[in-house]
């Protein structure tokens, strides 16, 4: 009863905060009554315990601990599996579990393939839409694949799970009607683009920040689609995360004081941030509010660090560490994002090739969104 009491509470908040797809009515019965997402959480899951590490939260210790991480809220994810001490994989939060498939626009009898199976969750959602036999689903982790193919068989869901890397896709089972994948890439990788029937439709999470949705062409020969929405996902395994602001900024006092630049608190913007993503890849942005005031904190991943502090009087103190001056950086792409017209994430679009891909905002043909 614990659980049904926390799935409930999820719906309704899910209903008062409009996360439930209108056009998509079948993902809300499937992941309330079909799919529930406790049938696909791990007896152990994983918690930060705000002192540097990730502990273990076991259902047979401590059943309600558990069903809280289950069942925490409509953005909250809930991590599976460490790897040298972070997060390598995770139960998806289902507000974005949510938008991901309406975004596919999946009919029943549709072929569909699923790059990161994790736990089965997502592909058995996919499963209980498009019918027996018609989902194909890649983990690169063999026990990972192993246990959600046993939690989707004892769920009576048909899914075909493979072991493999599934950024190349499983040509075995081409083409497909539609492709979804559960981790983010900041290359879209052609084969599954090459996998997918023209008019076919790609979900894909690029840049830990967003998740776009593709159409394949006529020709075949390229994919377009436009921005869906937010979303964190954790990058493709085997793809060097960079360090941490803590491990970069160290303990030591700041290399410079600097100005702070007027537009800081828009920083705060999700729009901006998106448009950041795209005209600076590689900084990555943190915003933290609290009682005191407004944290910010940027780093590159590899020796360059900056934080500010705007206070509840309006006062800024700002530090740098390392070469580059990443908040004079981040300044120049907001001045040109609105310059822009500040554009709202949902204006950008990418369009793949085999040759690449490239983001632009407005149009297809505007050219690549470049500061």
């Amino acid at each position: 009863m614990y659980l049904d009491d926390r799935q409930r509470e999820l719906e309704e908040v899910m209903e008062t905060q409009g996360l439930w797809p209108a056009d998509s009515p079948w993902v809300r019965r499937a992941i309330l009554d079909t799919v529930p997402r406790h049938q696909f959480a791990p007896d152990q899951l994983w918690t930060w315990n705000g002192h540097g590490a990730y502990v273990p939260v076991d259902r047979d210790r401590d059943q309600d601990a558990w069903a809280d991480l289950v069942y925490a809220g409509p953005q909250d994810s809930a991590i599976i599996q460490i790897l040298d001490g972070l997060p390598s994989s995770s139960l998806s939060c289902v507000a974005v579990v949510a938008d991901m498939l309406d975004s596919l626009i999946l009919e029943p009898g549709q072929r569909i393939l699923e790059v990161g199976t994790g736990v089965g969750w997502n592909a058995g959602l996919l499963a209980s839409r498009a019918g027996a036999g018609l989902v194909t689903s890649v983990e690169v982790d063999p026990d990972l694949a192993a246990a959600a193919g046993q939690r989707l068989a004892a769920a009576g869901l048909d899914v075909a799970v493979h072991a493999g890397d599934g950024n190349t896709g499983w040509p075995a089972g081409a083409p497909y009607d539609g492709v979804i994948a559960t981790y983010a890439v900041d290359e879209i990788p052609w084969a599954w683009i090459e996998q997918t029937r023209p008019g076919g439709r790609l979900v894909i999470p690029w840049g830990r920040l967003g998740h776009v949705a593709l159409t394949v062409a006529d020709d075949g020969k390229s994919a377009t689609g436009w921005v869906q929405g937010l979303g964190m996902f954790m990058p493709s395994r085997g793809i060097e995360q960079g360090r941490e602001h803590h491990a970069i900024r160290g303990d030591g006092p700041p290399d410079r004081t600097v100005p702070a630049a007027g537009g800081l608190r828009a920083l705060t913007d999700a729009n901006l941030l998106f448009a950041l993503r795209v005209s600076h890849p590689d900084i990555r942005i943190a915003t933290e509010e609290t009682k005191e005031g407004l944290t910010i904190r940027l780093h590159d991943g590899v020796s360059s660090w900056a934080t500010a502090v705007i206070d509840q009087t309006g006062t800024t103190a700002a530090y740098e560490g390392g070469p580059r001056q990443l908040l004079a950086e981040a300044d120049a792409g907001r001045r040109h994002w609105e310059e822009r017209g500040s554009p709202e994430l949902w204006d950008f679009g990418m369009t793949v090739t085999p040759d690449g891909q490239s983001v632009w905002c407005g149009a297809a043909d505007a050219g690549p969104y470049m500061p």
